[in-house]
């Protein structure tokens, strides 16, 4: 993946994965409540965990689901192939669609702001393969993995052409040589091994974990809310053409705002969902950076069940510009391993 995302555990994953284990058999799910990009996941799968990643943007679990997927889950019948598929795709001409019209120069004449997110070729080109990949769907050329593969295959596609600094909340007013390439789905390279995975968008709260699963959480840490600075990798998901507003474009996002995002609510807010978890067993993460203070965050957890912290590593800050980049900063990662007493459901009680 060459996201720079938000929050990424992928330096972090072999550290975190020392703590993961292997799984029961046949007996537990990984979960990632808050996949992000899919990296934590994707380590687990590779321990032999069936997997389930969650996350309230559609686009962080398509990214998240595609990077586990394996060779005969996506065989692509219907074309000859994944690299076929993928070249046909890049054939299409460009179409003047909703990317075209709200995130390209063409914006200027549309609705009267210039957004230079995209060059106006590459915005048509979104379009064009968003909309046939949406087609081919409907005609039930594809099936639900195929179809989520191709979506991610077009988010980084894009992420790779566009103008902006890491991510999509503002648009660099000048042009990157980056931006000025040509947009190309690239195939990558599949799993030879499945895992099952399951994909949720739900609101955290709403995860029914089960006793034996291993729940891991990386909440958001500070003020930037995941929804706003994502909303073009959102918008392209779900091929909806919602009313955008600013400069910036931004799609209405407020229903997704993250109560951890907020400093006074943040704490609160993990303890209660830690609390609803019917999971014997909890990774968290969590950065000094964060809202809330480390040694506040432990002495609460203490409070829950047993918890041994971690200190991981110091991983360089988000630097979203030049002046970030050259601070060079650092902050510290942590790993909370949390084991709880829980009471076994009615299910788990049936020998």
């Amino acid at each position: 993946m060459s996201f720079r995302y938000i929050g990424s555990k992928a330096r972090l994953v072999e550290a975190i994965a020392e703590h993961i284990g292997t799984p029961a058999k046949n007996d537990g799910m990984f979960i990632d409540a808050f996949c992000g990009t899919g990296a934590v996941a994707e380590s687990a799968a590779k321990l032999g965990w069936d997997i389930w990643v969650n996350d309230h943007l559609i686009s962080a679990g398509i990214m998240a689901a595609a990077r586990l997927t394996g060779q005969e889950q996506a065989q692509f019948k219907h074309f000859g192939g994944y690299d076929q598929i993928v070249s046909l795709l890049n054939e299409l001409k460009p179409v003047q669609g909703f990317i075209w019209r709200e995130y390209s120069p063409a914006s200027a004449g549309m609705v009267g702001i210039e957004r230079r997110y995209f060059t106006e070729e590459n915005a048509g080109r979104i379009d064009a393969i968003r909309g046939q990949i949406n087609t081919w769907k409907e005609f039930d050329a594809l099936t639900d993995i195929e179809e989520q593969l191709l979506i991610a295959d077009l988010l980084s596609a894009a992420n790779r052409v566009a103008n902006i600094a890491g991510t999509y909340g503002c648009f660099l007013s000048k042009w990157t040589s980056q931006a000025n390439g040509k947009l190309v789905l690239t195939p990558r390279e599949l799993k030879q091994k499945s895992v099952r995975v399951r994909v949720t968008s739900d609101d955290v709260t709403n995860i029914q974990a089960e006793t034996n699963d291993l729940v891991y959480l990386d909440p958001p840490y500070t003020k930037r809310q995941y929804a706003a600075y994502y909303h073009i990798l959102e918008t392209i998901s779900l091929y909806d053409e919602p009313e955008v507003q600013g400069v910036s474009g931004l799609r209405p996002w407020q229903e997704k705002a993250s109560d951890f995002c907020y400093r006074r609510r943040a704490l609160h807010s993990l303890l209660d969902l830690i609390r609803g978890l019917n999971s014997r067993r909890i990774l968290l993460s969590y950065s000094e950076e964060g809202h809330i203070a480390i040694d506040d965050l432990l002495n609460s957890l203490y409070q829950i069940g047993s918890v041994v912290p971690y200190s991981l590593m110091n991983v360089g800050r988000y630097r979203p510009n030049k002046t970030a980049s050259n601070n060079n900063s650092t902050v510290g990662e942590y790993l909370f391993v949390i084991e709880k007493e829980v009471q076994l459901t009615s299910k788990e009680m049936v020998v």
